[in-house]
């Protein structure tokens, strides 16, 4: 087990607070579209309304949450998002009591604790540097993200064992507990005080916001990177399963297992990301998610040649354990270069960065549909390689440790 630097009790708090509200997050996800099907009886294209309700948020409120967390106190938001997300999930386990419960319900209330995890995800990046010093932050944002991969890799499979084993009111009430723990943890942070904002015109602020981003030496390649990584990983998860049962021969629980090495890269790449920051070039960490993603998909990509499952595996792992390193290091730098006042906003420009998913999963749907999974996977594994490329030729990969913290004087001329 690695050495961990000894993190304050106020950001443990906040640790342990966003364990819960990511696992409440992946109960509800996974426990969703199960009670739409097994429950209300559904079909497959109003599960995939389902789905798209779920995922909305993130593109329609990521912004405006940016803007309140750069306005008000962040904990105080995240305190409110998680108790919306709470109340949501309770009131559908109130109308699975009465059975008044239908898709369009289930829909709404879904949207609305989305909205919650929208809030509470663009502002604890912003929080944590208020909660520990510059020299814990890559400690900081590794438990952080251990926390979220110990949520992706577990809570789908708890929701679904809840739904099966005791049905659907538990998974959802356990999911509105975790919420309500989130919120209770978050009540004992002292947050410090930040300098009151000056009051303008939203758009004033958004423009401010991604001026920064888009203009900033560092923080513009980051984007670009993320934004292009996002299309190769769903234009190959998108094909992958049929894939793997045509051509790799593998079985329901044989896909699954490789999925799964996904989560076990994520735990070790997270449990280890101190332990390499503090050992190799804070550019160089930079630079190694986005290769270890080409990698990844190269290794995908022979598996048309050599259709081992083994293979597939392997890709899934180095998917899961470069670029968690990535996560960790690029939300640390972002911490770093950007001004507090600003942070918010910064935060939630790199989640709009995930719209860039529904891209690659249409880009799947079209090239698997036209020609076949296998040139999906050949054109995944290029799209890597220029993610690779656009962050190896900027400047982020000279920085050889991670960049002094700046404060609110900084403007976006970087």
């Amino acid at each position: 087990m690695p050495n961990t630097p000894r993190l304050p009790g106020t950001f443990n708090r906040l640790a342990w607070s966003n364990l819960a509200a990511q696992s409440a997050e992946q109960v509800a996800l996974a426990a969703a579209p199960i009670v739409a099907v097994l429950t209300l009886g559904v079909a497959e294209g109003q599960t995939g309304l389902l789905q798209t309700a779920l995922t909305l948020p993130f593109v329609l409120f990521a912004i405006p949450a940016g803007l309140l967390a750069d306005r008000i106190s962040r904990r105080a938001l995240m305190a409110g998002a998680e108790a919306l997300r709470a109340a949501a999930l309770a009131a559908i386990v109130l109308l699975l009591a009465f059975g008044a419960l239908n898709l369009s319900l289930l829909a709404l209330l879904g949207f609305t604790a989305v909205c919650g995890t929208v809030v509470y995800s663009v502002a604890a990046p912003a929080l944590v540097p208020s909660l520990v010093s510059a020299e814990l932050l890559p400690a900081a944002n590794a438990r952080i993200e251990l926390a979220r991969t110990i949520a992706f890799a577990s809570g789908p499979a708890v929701g679904g064992a809840l739904v099966g084993w005791l049905g659907a009111s538990p998974a959802f009430g356990f999911a509105a507990a975790l919420s309500a723990i989130a919120v209770v943890l978050l009540s004992g942070i002292y947050e410090p005080a930040r300098a009151p904002t000056p009051r303008r015109h939203p758009f004033q602020d958004i423009r401010e916001g991604a001026a920064f981003v888009f203009h900033h030496a560092l923080l513009r390649p980051v984007f670009i990177t993320q934004f292009i990584f996002n299309t190769g990983w769903f234009l190959q998860i998108a094909v992958f399963v049929p894939y793997a049962v045509r051509h790799l021969g593998l079985t329901a629980a044989g896909v699954g297992t490789v999925l799964t090495m996904y989560g076990v890269g994520m735990v070790i790449g997270a449990l280890f990301a101190t332990r390499v920051m503090t050992r190799i070039a804070f550019g160089i960490v930079v630079g190694l998610g986005p290769v270890t993603g080409f990698v990844a998909a190269i290794v995908m990509a022979l598996t048309v040649l050599i259709p081992s499952p083994w293979l597939a595996a392997l890709s899934f792992f180095l998917l899961g354990v470069g670029p968690i390193l990535w996560v960790i290091s690029t939300t640390t730098l972002r911490q770093s270069v950007t001004p507090p006042r600003l942070l918010g906003r910064v935060s939630a420009i790199n989640i709009m960065s995930y719209g860039a998913r529904p891209l690659g999963s249409a880009l799947g749907a079209i090239v698997g549909g036209f020609w076949s999974a296998e040139a999906c996977l050949y054109l995944a594994a290029a799209v890597f390689g220029v993610q690779a490329l656009v962050i190896w030729l900027s400047p982020a990969v000279a920085l050889d440790r991670q960049p002094d913290m700046v404060g609110d004087t900084v403007t976006a001329r970087c």
